[in-house]
């Protein structure tokens, strides 16, 4: 049996309001908010910039190849070119010191460097609006290292995550380490900057998305917590875990298993185990 709506006994919101209509659910009704909207490309460039140097052959082609991303400049060392598809942007001929000079220090870089313009920006309603019956979201607290979003995104990418959504500060910002890390993900799984990642909770409840803040110190285990429908996995950083308000606003809290002493996992890691086990049950349940 799925386990049912109460709100936490020391949660600060109240209970749980009944779901909404089918508009609500789509995200008609969501409130936009006040702050500028979430965008897939957000954040600037390591070097400052607007635009981000993109870096490494699985990210460059999967921008390319991407209709929303507006691409300025391809450098591609000899080496790089000998093996590289056309993709109509010309790229310029250059030697490793070259793009260097524009990624970060020791970047494996692969011979190959994309100038681009960030994503289009996305609001949660945007996704929320398509989003289907059984739609998989994942929130991250406060993770700021892009190697660890790259990765989690890559994680979405495979399980079919409908949106990453995570704050405008104190998150990872889209550059070209994390798309690189990422490995073409970023192109392809919507990424959603909030303001207030409590009322984006609240939002999402609204639209009838069953929240799971995943915490180690948690009663049950997220397979017990687990229900048929929308599903929201939030996951904190590492150390911290959490903020409290976070915790609070989720309607229920997770643990992954884990056997022996070292029970404690990279946040990344621990995106990929809680998003095959959700996949597992849901499908499970759904046969």
């Amino acid at each position: 049996m799925p386990p049912s709506r109460p709100p936490r006994a020391n949660a600060s919101r109240g209970p749980r309001p009944n779901s909404p209509s089918p508009a609500k659910a789509q995200g008609q009704d969501l409130r936009r908010d006040d702050a500028p909207r979430g965008r897939r490309g957000s954040g600037r460039a390591e070097g400052g910039s607007s635009q981000n140097w993109l870096f490494g052959h699985h990210a460059v082609r999967a921008a390319l190849a991407n209709p929303e991303r507006t691409c300025r400049q391809l450098l591609l060392t000899p080496e790089a070119a000998k093996d590289w598809v056309s993709t109509g942007l010309t790229p310029t001929i250059v030697d490793r010191t070259e793009i260097d000079r524009h990624v970060p220090a020791g970047a494996v870089h692969q011979g190959v460097a994309l100038l681009a313009d960030p994503l289009p920006e996305l609001a949660l309603e945007d996704v929320l609006f398509s989003a289907a019956p059984d739609a998989l979201f994942v929130l991250l607290d406060q993770v700021t290292d892009p190697h660890n979003v790259g990765a989690i995104l890559r994680s979405c990418a495979v399980f079919g995550v409908t949106a990453l959504i995570m704050p405008d500060r104190n998150a990872a910002s889209a550059t070209g380490t994390l798309a690189k890390t990422a490995s073409g993900a970023l192109e392809a799984v919507p990424v959603v900057r909030v303001v207030n990642l409590s009322r984006t909770i609240r939002q999402l409840q609204e639209a009838d998305v069953w929240v799971i803040g995943l915490e180690g110190i948690a009663e049950k285990p997220l397979e017990a917590v687990l229900r048929p429908g929308r599903i929201a996995l939030v996951l904190g950083a590492e150390g911290p875990g959490l903020r409290r308000l976070t915790g609070e606003t989720c309607d229920t809290l997770g643990h992954l298993p884990t056997a022996g002493e070292f029970a404690s996992l990279n946040v990344s890691n621990a995106a990929a185990v809680a998003l095959y086990a959700t996949r597992r049950v849901l499908a499970a349940e759904a046969a």
